[in-house]
């Protein structure tokens, strides 16, 4: 094993453990005490239409509203609680600081809601439009429901979710410092171009997941979806079942443990630093570039010398080492599809 290998696991970690470090144990309960805290009025029951109908409300307690046609309602919101509304029309969080919502609807046209806020968070809230978060930080989600999740949380930071469905195509594109803990997400290239990322506990469906992305960590969670990983570096997955068609390919930095392929062929194509422990089965290896792989057994593997240097990875299926030299006929059979 390579010094690069030694290492790649502990430097992986590094982010993970900061990002639970930021979150802590009471960082939601600082963001929702701190809308609640210097509450100096109270709306209850109202209804509201026309542009920014609240703009720069601060220090407030908004129960049982309805926000009706009109942009921006509580654009520039400061120290606000939020319980029991509903927001018919775009825009209705903009520029947001330190805002908890609780038990609130954002309908299909309360499109883009929630762009430029800091310390937010929602709970127990059904999310009916798109585009929802962008250029946001300090989010906090709990039990949120997202029928329309397409191009939400781009270019985000210090993101937490727990217990979230979603479902939309671009999810997290370009966040950063991502904590997800039951997410149950469906929709392609999710978190493209995303780093420094903890999910645990979650289920996602997605084509080209993790595209582009560095330094993340998936544990206890199922992915299915074709092309997974490619093009981003140090990516870790454990106690996993994984089913992707060409996944893990032109990966830097790839350590798994524990960990199935399922139906999962061609798999590890011009891959570096490969620390690689299966608990299944795979379908087919293509050219890894350098690392270690371990499976009870591989059904394919192509070595081409003229794109790898074979003698750089370590093969080993069922205990016995596989090299250029070694590959029995079955392999070669089982490859001669893939070729043809």
């Amino acid at each position: 094993m390579n010094e690069n290998m030694a290492t790649m696991g502990e430097l992986s970690c590094q982010p993970v453990q900061e990002m639970c470090e930021w979150a802590g144990p009471h960082a939601k309960e600082v963001v929702e005490s701190g809308a609640e805290q210097q509450t100096t009025q109270e709306i209850r029951g109202e209804y509201f239409s026309g542009e920014r109908p609240l703009y720069g409300l601060h220090d407030a307690q908004v129960s049982d509203c309805v926000f009706g046609e009109g942009e921006s309602p509580l654009k520039e919101a400061r120290h606000v609680s939020v319980d029991n509304c509903v927001f018919k029309w775009k825009y209705p969080f903009w520029y947001a600081d330190t805002v908890a919502v609780e038990n609130t609807v954002l309908e299909t046209v309360a499109h883009a809601g929630m762009w430029y806020v800091k310390n937010f968070s929602m709970k127990d809230c059904a999310l009916q439009a798109g585009k929802l978060f962008r250029r946001s930080s300090g989010i906090f989600l709990t039990n949120v429901h997202f029928a329309n999740a397409t191009e939400t949380f781009w270019n985000c930071e210090d993101v937490h979710l727990e217990r979230v469905e979603a479902q939309g195509t671009y999810f997290g594109m370009n966040s950063r410092k991502i904590i997800a803990d039951h997410l149950d997400l469906i929709g392609d290239y999710a978190f493209d171009g995303a780093s420094d990322i903890l999910i645990t506990n979650s289920r996602i469906v997605a084509k080209d997941a993790f595209w582009n992305s560095t330094n993340v960590t998936v544990r206890d969670s199922f992915i299915s979806g074709e092309y997974l990983g490619w093009n981003s570096t140090n990516l870790t997955l454990e106690n996993c079942v994984v089913v992707s068609d060409q996944g893990l390919c032109y990966i830097k930095g790839l350590m798994i443990r524990n960990t199935k392929l399922l139906r999962t062929d061609l798999a590890f194509e011009l891959c570096s630093d490969i620390d690689a422990e299966i608990t299944s089965s795979i379908d087919s290896v293509k050219n890894p570039v350098s690392g270690r792989i371990v499976a009870p057994r591989i059904d394919g593997v192509i070595l081409d010398p003229a794109v790898v240097d074979p003698a750089k990875t370590e093969i080993i299926s069922g205990g016995e080492r596989i090299s250029e030299s070694t590959m029995n006929e079955e392999h070669a059979q089982h490859i001669a599809g893939y070729n043809e």
